[in-house]
C-alpha cells in the first residue's frame, strides 16, 4: 500500500502523462502547442530512421534516378550526364536521397502523427471518420508519389530536347537529383487534397454543397497547380496532374453528400 507522500509525489507524474483540459473538456493553447511539439519531433524521427535505410540503398537509387538520362544518352549518341562540382557535393547528395527515402518510407508514421495531433478535439465518431481517411491518405500519397515517378522518363527527354545540336548536356547531379525530389514530393502533397477536404467536412466545418459551388474555382487551381509543379511545362505532364486531382476533389465531394446525409 503507497504511503501518502508516495501518492502525492506521483500526481505530478500522473498530470504530465495526460493533457490538462479546461472544465469544458477542451485542451489550452499551451498543451496545444507542447502537443504539437512531441508530433513534430516523432515525425522528425520516424523520417530519421526511414533515411538511414535510404542511406544505404544510396547506390542503388542513384542509377535508377539517373536511368532516363542513360537511356537518353544511348538513344541519341551524345553525351548526357551528371556532374558532381564540389568535394562536398557526392555528400550533400548522399544526405539528400536518404533524407527523401525517409519521408517517402515513413509516410504512414508522420501522417498518423498529424492524425493524433488532431484527434483530441473530436468526438469518438469524428475521430473514426479521420481514421478512415488517415487510411487513405497513405496510398493516396504514394500513388501521387508514383506517378511522379512514371513521368520523371517523359520530363527528362522533354527538357533535355533543348539542348543545341553539338552540345553536350552535363548536368549538376544537385540540381537534378534536386528536381525529382520535388517531382515527387509535389505530386505526393498534391494527392492529399481530398483527405485534407473530407477531414474537414467530417468535423462540420465545411459542407459538400459549399465544396460543390466552388468546383469551377477548383478545376482551375487543380491545372494551376499542375502547371506550377510539372517542370516541363507540356501539356501531357499538366494534364497527368491536373485531371486526377479533378477527380479526386470530385469524389471527395461524394463523400461529403454521404457525411452530410448521415
Amino acid at each position: 500500500r503507497a504511503s501518502p507522500a508516495t501518492t502525492v509525489a506521483r500526481a505530478p507524474e500522473r498530470a504530465r502523462s495526460s493533457p490538462r483540459r479546461n472544465p469544458d473538456g477542451r485542451m489550452p493553447l499551451r498543451e496545444h502547442i507542447r502537443e504539437l511539439r512531441t508530433r513534430v519531433l516523432w515525425s522528425a524521427l520516424g523520417i530519421v530512421v526511414g533515411a538511414v535505410g535510404g542511406w544505404f540503398v544510396y547506390p542503388w537509387l542513384v542509377d535508377v534516378l539517373q536511368a532516363p538520362l542513360v537511356d537518353l544518352a544511348a538513344r541519341r549518341g551524345e553525351l548526357v550526364a551528371l556532374n558532381f562540382a564540389g568535394v562536398a557535393a557526392p555528400l550533400d547528395v548522399q544526405i539528400m536521397l536518404a533524407l527523401f527515402v525517409g519521408v517517402l518510407v515513413s509516410s504512414p508514421w508522420w501522417i498518423y502523427q498529424l492524425w493524433a495531433f488532431v484527434t483530441p478535439g473530436l468526438t469518438s465518431r469524428e475521430r473514426r471518420t479521420t481514421l478512415a481517411v488517415v487510411g487513405a491518405a497513405v496510398p493516396l500519397f504514394l500513388a501521387g508519389a508514383a506517378l511522379a515517378w512514371w513521368l520523371l522518363p517523359a520530363a527528362v527527354e522533354i527538357l533535355i530536347g533543348f539542348t543545341p545540336q553539338d552540345a553536350v548536356n552535363v548536368i549538376d547531379a544537385q540540381a537534378y537529383l534536386g528536381f525529382v525530389v520535388r517531382l515527387v514530393l509535389a505530386f505526393g502533397l498534391a494527392f492529399l487534397l481530398p483527405v485534407v477536404m473530407v477531414a474537414l467536412a467530417a468535423v462540420g466545418l465545411v459542407g459538400a454543397r459549399t465544396w460543390l459551388a466552388g468546383w469551377r474555382w477548383a478545376v482551375l487551381l487543380s491545372f494551376v497547380f499542375a502547371a506550377v509543379a510539372t517542370p516541363t511545362g507540356d501539356v501531357v505532364s499538366m494534364l497527368a496532374l491536373g485531371v486526377p486531382i479533378c477527380g479526386l476533389y470530385f469524389g471527395a465531394v461524394g463523400v461529403f453528400a454521404l457525411v452530410d446525409r448521415r
